[in-house]
C-alpha cells in the first residue's frame, strides 16, 4: 500500500514520526474516544502512543519496538478502532484483526478496548483456545468487525469455515517475538497470507530477531519505525537481585519470600513444580495460587483476577502461563528457577516496573548455578547484585521484605514441615518443561508415576516411615 509521504515524514525505517503529541486532545481522535478516555482517567499518551498514533491514524505501516507495558495496547488499539468505525462487518468475515500470543493477553487486550469499541459502536470477538468454539463461531456468525485471536484458535476457525478473513484491513500482530517463540510462525503467517494484501500492518516485538524480521519484511510495507520503550534490560526503575542460597535452605528462603507483605510473582520452570511449591505454601499460610498451561481458561481466569484483587498474594507460575501477563503494581518477581535463556529472563522482568512503576527482580541460585546464571544475566544485558543469603536473615528481609509465614494451613491439611535437605525441592518426579501444547502419553505416565509414588509416601508417613 503506498502512502503519502509528509514533508515531515522522510522514506527511511530508522524515521521516528511527526512531532509527538502532548495529549490525546491534539489527535484526530473522535469526540466519543476522547470522552471514553476521560472516563477512564486516560490523560496524557505513553510515550509509544505518542510517537505510533499519528502515524497508524494516517493508515501507515507501523513497527513497534516496545516491551509490554508501555502502553501498546492503545497504541495500535485506537487506530485500529477509529479505522474501522462506521463500517458493518458480514457474517464471518471481520474487518480487522489483533493476533497475541495467549489467552490471558487476548481477554486483556479485548477488554482494554471494549469501552472503546462499544463508543464507536464496534462489535468485538475473542477467539482463543479453552473456551466455548460453539459461542466463538456465533460470534462470528452475528458479525465482528474487530476480532481479538489466539493463533492457533484462529486457524480452528478458518479451517471450519467459520471465518473468513479476506475482509481485514487492519492486523495487528502483538508480542510477535512471543508468538514466533511458541511456535506460531507458521499460523501467524497463513494469517497474513489471507487478510486483505493492500491493508495496513502493525506489529509489536520486544526485540526483532529472525523469524519476527522474516515477519517485518516480507509483510509490513515500508513500515514507521518506533522504539520509544527501552528493553526490560534498560529500565532504570528495575532494580536486579541474584541471591545465592545454600540447597537446603532454598525451600525456607522461598517461603519466607512468598509470606510478604504484598504481592509476589514466582517463576517455576515445571507445572509439577508449580504445584508442588504452591501446595507448600499455602500448607504454611501463603495465600497462594498456580498458574500454568495444565490449569483450565476459567481456573486461569480466577485465579488472574483473584491476584489482581489481592486474594491471592503469591502467584506461583511456569513462562507459558504467565506470557504477557499485565498485573499493576506488581513490584516483585523472583525466579525461583533460574532462566536458562536471555529472552526468558527479560520476559520474566517484564512483569513488573511496568509504565513507569518501580520493581524487583530477585533470582534465587545454588551455588553450582552461579557460572551459568551470570552467563545468561550478562547476555540480557543485566548487571546485577550478588548476595549470599539465609532464611530468617535482616539482608534477605531487606532485598525482598521477606517475613516468615503464619503456619495456619488454608486447605485445612497439615502444617507445613520444612523439607529434609534437597538440593532441587520444586523439580519432582517425572517433570517436563511447561509448553503450550499437551504432551499426551508422556504426561499421563509421569502423572500416574507421580500419584504411585505419592501414595507410597503417604503409606510410610502412615507407617511411621
Amino acid at each position: 500500500m503506498n502512502h503519502p509521504h509528509q514533508p515531515d515524514q522522510p522514506d527511511h525505517p530508522g524515521h521516528h514520526g511527526p512531532v509527538s503529541p502532548a495529549s490525546f486532545a491534539d489527535l484526530a481522535l473522535p469526540a466519543e474516544v476522547l470522552r471514553t478516555l476521560a472516563e477512564h482517567g486516560v490523560r496524557e499518551p505513553f510515550p509509544i502512543q505518542a510517537a505510533t498514533l499519528p502515524d497508524a491514524l494516517a493508515g501507515r505501516d507501523v513497527l513497534g519496538r516496545g516491551r509490554t507495558g508501555s502502553g501498546k495496547t492503545l497504541a495500535f488499539g485506537l487506530p485500529l478502532l477509529v479505522r474501522t468505525a462506521g463500517r458493518r462487518a458480514e457474517a464471518k468475515q471481520p474487518l480487522a484483526l489483533v493476533l497475541v500470543p495467549t489467552r490471558e493477553l487476548a481477554q486483556q487486550v479485548t477488554e482494554a478496548l471494549a469501552p472503546y469499541a462499544e463508543a464507536l459502536r464496534l462489535r468485538m470477538a475473542a477467539v482463543v483456545g479453552g473456551m466455548s468454539i460453539g459461542r466463538q463461531i456465533a460470534a462470528l456468525r452475528e458479525g465482528a468487525e474487530v476480532v481479538v485471536a489466539t493463533p492457533g484458535r484462529l486457524h480452528d476457525l478458518v479451517e471450519r469455515k467459520a471465518c473468513r478473513l479476506g475482509r481485514v484491513r487492519i492486523t495487528v500482530l502483538d508480542e510477535a517475538d512471543q508468538m514466533c517463540d511458541m511456535g506460531f510462525l507458521p499460523q501467524v503467517t497463513q494469517v497474513l497470507d489471507q487478510v486483505g494484501p493492500e491493508g495496513q500492518r502493525m506489529l509489536f516485538s520486544a526485540t526483532l530477531d529472525r523469524d519476527v524480521d522474516h515477519l517485518v519484511s516480507s509483510y509490513l510495507h515500508d513500515p514507521v519505525v518506533h522504539s520509544v520503550d527501552p528493553s526490560a534490560g534498560a529500565v532504570t526503575t528495575m532494580d536486579h537481585h541474584v541471591l545465592v542460597v545454600h540447597g537446603p535452605d532454598q525451600y525456607a528462603v522461598t517461603t519466607e519470600i512468598a509470606a510478604r507483605d504484598g504481592r509476589v510473582l514466582l517463576f517455576l520452570d515445571t507445572k509439577h513444580g508449580v504445584d508442588q511449591l504452591t501446595r507448600h505454601l499455602r500448607a504454611g499460610g501463603v495465600h497462594a495460587a498456580a498458574l500454568h498451561s495444565g490449569k483450565s481458561q476459567p481456573q486461569r481466569t480466577r485465579t488472574l483476577a483473584q491476584f489482581k484483587d489481592g486474594q491471592v498474594t503469591a502467584l506461583v507460575a511456569t513462562n507459558v502461563a504467565a506470557r504477557g501477563l499485565h498485573v499493576d503494581d506488581l513490584d516483585l518477581v523472583v525466579n525461583v528457577d533460574p532462566p536458562t535463556d536471555a529472552k526468558d529472563y527479560l520476559h520474566r522482568a517484564g512483569r513488573t516496573a511496568r509504565a513507569g512503576e518501580s520493581g524487583r527482580v530477585v533470582t534465587l541460585v545454588l551455588s553450582g548455578q552461579r557460572r551459568e546464571t551470570s552467563r545468561v544475566l550478562a547476555e540480557a544485558g543485566i548487571e546485577p547484585t550478588v548476595t549470599k543469603v539465609r532464611s530468617g536473615e535482616a539482608e534477605l528481609s531487606r532485598i525482598t521484605g521477606a517475613r516468615a509465614p503464619s503456619g495456619t494451613p488454608l486447605d485445612g491439611g497439615p502444617a507445613a514441615s520444612r523439607p529434609k535437605n534437597t538440593n532441587a525441592p520444586f523439580r519432582g518426579l517425572g517433570t517436563s518443561k511447561d509448553t503450550s501444547r499437551g504432551t499426551g502419553g508422556r504426561s499421563r505416565k509421569a502423572g500416574e508415576a507421580r500419584k504411585l509414588a505419592e501414595a507410597r509416601r503417604a503409606a510410610q508417613v502412615r507407617r511411621g516411615g
